[in-house]
């Protein structure tokens, strides 16, 4: 006989408790001001390196146009999590419904897999405007860039589509407790009390696709940049070539590492205190970092910044 607090397999639970630091509940109020600090500073932070590269017109060249989606994501990806992340750290209550935990890993997963293709896009335009500088807006041309941006879109949503459909299916047999943030496919495939074989393996094979595909065409770009500067003999040139580079090499560091130690193990094998942990890593601190890595490494955004600040305050002044 079932017991009560079980349900039918078939029957999803109305809700989910997600556990995060409950069993510290002396880090809450830190890990609340952390978390809230941090959301107000990427959403400044992202919202004003969008608003640069739509306003300043010497921002228009297709590096800037990566960097106004990838600021656009990160700052959907904090909006996803964070939120209900402050309201289950903040307050007695730590449920999130069954419909807003799927809406929740289903956009979370699709923006993640977006930005890898970003990110793979902002290496192939630095590869053209370094090692091949009279043919780059032959190459990197607008109807182009935007191909590659609707490609990024459009492959996330596949991606994402495809992990709400088989994880949709699982059955949870009464468990409620995610030890999580907030709800992630990993996190989901093991709290199922299904045989997730089949999750594992279209889990692992997505982010071959997703994560180390892109992650490959980025380390092959840079290694073709570096052999293009070692060449260069004026040491002021080689430092500006290198100085376009570094800012996308930080965020690509910041963005793969975290989610190769995520997804690169099987859901059911990984520590899921550690998980949670990195979790919050990249669904927070990175993009928050992301735009100060590029305001402080690039002079022209920095420029922009200025000139808009500078607008701004002569619009006040009226």
């Amino acid at each position: 006989m079932r017991e009560d607090n079980q349900s039918l397999p078939e029957h999803p639970p109305e809700d989910f408790i997600l556990l995060g630091i409950s069993d510290r509940p002396w880090l809450e109020l830190p890990l609340f001001t952390v978390l809230l600090v941090s959301y107000i500073l990427a959403m400044l932070g992202n919202i004003s390196i969008i608003l640069v590269t739509r306003l300043d017109p010497r921002l228009g060249s297709p590096m800037y146009v990566f960097l106004g989606h990838l600021s656009f994501l990160d700052l959907c990806y904090t909006t996803t999590t964070v939120p209900q992340m402050l309201v289950n750290t903040g307050t007695a209550q730590k449920t999130i419904s069954f419909g807003g935990c799927s809406v929740q890993y289903a956009v979370f997963h699709w923006l993640g897999c977006t930005e890898c293709v970003v990110l793979a896009a902002m290496a192939l335009d630095r590869y053209a405007a370094i090692c091949q500088p009279l043919r780059y807006t032959l190459i990197m041309h607008d109807r182009f860039c935007r191909r590659l941006v609707a490609l990024a879109w459009l492959s996330g949503f596949g991606n994402s589509l495809v992990q709400v459909v088989l994880t949709a299916q699982l059955p949870f047999c009464g468990r409620r407790e995610l030890n999580n943030f907030f709800c992630e496919v990993p996190a989901m495939i093991k709290l199922s009390c299904a045989d997730t074989a089949a999750n594992d393996a279209t889990l692992a094979v997505l982010v071959a696709f997703f994560v180390l595909v892109p992650l490959a065409l980025i380390l092959l770009s840079y290694s073709l940049i570096a052999r293009a500067v070692l060449r260069i003999r004026a040491s002021s040139s080689r430092h500006k070539a290198l100085g376009t580079c570094s800012s996308h090499l930080a965020v690509v560091s910041l963005f793969y590492l975290p989610a190769i130690y995520m997804y690169l193990q099987p859901p059911s094998r990984y520590s899921q205190e550690q998980a949670k942990f990195i979790s919050l890593f990249y669904s927070i601190i990175t993009p928050t970092l992301n735009p100060f890595i590029y305001t402080l490494r690039n002079r022209d955004v920095k420029g922009a910044l200025q000139r808009l600040l500078e607008r701004a305050c002569r619009l006040c002044r009226v």
